[in-house]
């Protein structure tokens, strides 16, 4: 029997179900698969202009996986795999700055690199936040810097002077201190990936569904999974 690999992104629904075993109880037989841990954030350094589409591209190896919405939608299109339809999660995501920079309001962005991943969540939520602050010849753009983990790491060894952060990574921001300029949120969407036994992916979207009211009530109990995703030199600063 094949079993079901999971490439989690952060949701705690995902760990929460594995802790209290709601993936086991619907009978799934399970992985979890992070081709991106590292030491430090430097697997996220996939190149400039190589985001969570290029990836879909290149081919990931798991059976379910997630970006924005708009990137599963297109590689889906393409036919990098398939949309589930009926279930999508929404992120909370923030543009940060050092907590010494001289950048206090949306309007102080302008001509301001800002770290956002190409052609994710994080580079459509940016702009679309800061539009109503700025003309589009304003808001610039950095996509060099690569995936979430990457970003976040040049922004805290003040290599970025703005960065778009989401889930786990805007949480540990607030907590060193960095200044978070404007809210923003983006959709998730699922993509399943080559053709994984229809029945697994029901079991697991109901080991989802039983883990989402915990993951509200309250998230504090399950924040410390955070950790199992994060680089390893982090680790020990975060306060779960």
């Amino acid at each position: 029997m094949t079993r079901f690999v999971i490439a989690p992104h952060m949701r705690l629904q995902e760990w929460v179900a594995e802790e209290k075993g709601y993936f086991k109880a619907e009978g799934l037989e399970y992985d979890f698969l992070d081709e991106l841990v590292s030491k430090e954030g430097k697997k996220h350094d996939l190149g400039d202009k190589i985001g969570a589409y290029q990836t879909f591209e290149r081919g990931r190896h798991s059976d379910i996986s997630c970006a924005c919405h708009w990137t599963v939608n297109v590689a889906a299109s393409n036919g990098h795999g398939k949309l589930y339809a009926d279930a999508y999660s929404v992120s909370p995501a923030g543009i940060f700055v050092p907590r010494d920079s001289p950048i206090e309001s949306p309007g102080d962005l302008a001509g301001v690199p800002i770290s956002v991943g190409f052609q994710s969540g994080s580079h459509y939520s940016t702009i679309q936040a800061l539009e109503q602050y700025l003309k589009p010849e304003q808001i610039n753009l950095s996509f060099s810097e690569g995936l979430l983990f990457r970003r976040m790491e040049l922004l805290i060894d003040g290599k970025a002077p703005a960065c778009s952060l989401f889930s786990g990574p805007y949480y540990f921001a607030e907590q060193l201190g960095f200044r978070k300029i404007i809210d923003t949120t983006f959709m998730i969407a699922t993509m399943i990936t080559g053709d994984p036994d229809p029945e697994d992916v029901k079991k697991y979207f109901r080991g989802l569904r039983r883990a989402h009211p915990r993951n509200d009530l309250p998230p504090e109990l399950y924040t410390h999974h955070y950790k199992k995703e994060f680089p390893a030199r982090f680790v020990d600063q975060m306060d779960t």
